[in-house]
């Protein structure tokens, strides 16, 4: 990995408040699972929770079946 490789992977890529959309097709948060026709669903960065592999903690702008958070792997998270 290179210097800039690094630095880049250190910073945070979304920020507390920033507007996402994630998704959550196939993945299992509890009780409550996603089918594969949910890939854009619209939330809000909390916070980082973890930076090896990094992963978001987000909530969600609707609530699915009670569920308002969800943590999220970075790679299923676009801005906007």
């Amino acid at each position: 990995m290179s210097l800039e490789q690094s630095i880049r992977r250190k910073a945070p890529m979304f920020q507390p408040g920033q507007r996402v959309r994630v998704n959550l097709s196939s993945m299992q948060f509890g009780a409550v699972g996603f089918g594969a026709a949910v890939t854009d669903a619209v939330g809000t960065i909390v916070r980082q929770t973890s930076t090896d592999p990094p992963k978001y903690l987000v909530e969600l702008i609707f609530a699915f079946k009670g569920l308002k958070e969800v943590e999220v792997p970075e790679e299923r998270i676009k801005a906007g």
